[in-house]
């Protein structure tokens, strides 16, 4: 193999390794006061299977960045490509897609339907892609939550850790590259936060899922694999430098 043959492998090789890359990216809204700046070329890579959280102040960008990456908001400048797509290429219907496809999202506020049951709830996504068996798979993934004996329960008969659970469950279900989770649980008192921090850490590691953890609490965000400051809607560390420290260390 010829050298410019060997550094293209070395490049695709290192290429199929990120599954998030944030090349530049800006996000600038108008207001009655004038234009918001919201990210401001933003530089980011996330690798297949990396846990990142990220931190920063309120209005440092966080959440507007994690919807950058789902592809729910779109860049005023600069590219996003997520699981080897280039999202500024899709149209909405594309950018749906996508997200049913290579994306797991978890919020805050869980986002339950209230009408349907904890299994139609999960069920959703993989009824959307055809999925002939959706509804086994559903029960399968709220069983992988401990909720097995609660699927035909509408969420306002869950708690909100059931609820939490539940919208796990939905999030793995599809099987996505990345999962994005924004502050899982800040609606949850510190018993039940810790059980859905668990389920979160265990799944994402047994199914080789890439996370993006949004939180305000800094021993959560030491649990992943580095930590990513945001500052004014800039990365203010990468977390690069103390995750080459975790490797050097766990070598010795």
């Amino acid at each position: 193999m010829s050298k410019v043959q060997s550094d293209a492998t070395s490049s695709k090789t290192i290429a199929d390794q990120i599954i998030v890359d944030l090349d530049d990216v800006h996000l600038r809204l108008d207001s009655g006061a004038g234009p918001v700046n919201i990210l401001r070329g933003v530089n980011l890579q996330v690798g297949r299977g990396e846990r990142v959280g990220v931190v920063g102040p309120s209005g440092s960008g966080k959440s507007t960045m994690m919807m950058v990456m789902a592809g729910l908001e779109r860049p005023s400048a600069g590219r996003i490509r997520v699981a080897g797509r280039d999202l500024g290429s899709l149209n909405e219907d594309g950018l749906a897609r996508f997200r049913r496809d290579h994306v797991g999202i978890v919020f805050q506020a869980f986002h339950l339907v209230p009408t349907m049951t904890a299994l139609e709830n999960v069920a959703i996504p993989l009824e959307f892609a055809g999925v002939s068996d959706a509804f086994d798979r559903a029960r399968l993934g709220l069983e992988a939550v401990g909720l097995g004996h609660r699927i035909h329960h509408y969420p306002g008969q869950l708690s909100g850790g059931e609820q939490q659970r539940t919208a796990l469950a939905r999030a793995f279900v599809a099987e996505p590259a990345l999962l994005l989770a924004d502050e899982p649980t800040g609606n949850l008192d510190i018993d039940t936060g810790a059980t859905i921090v668990k389920l979160l850490f265990d799944l994402a590691e047994r199914r080789g899922t890439t996370l993006v953890l949004i939180t305000h609490d800094p021993a959560l965000a030491a649990r992943c694999d580095r930590t990513v400051r945001l500052a004014d809607g800039r990365i203010a560390d990468d977390g690069q430098s103390s995750r080459r420290e975790r490797v050097r260390l766990a070598g010795e």
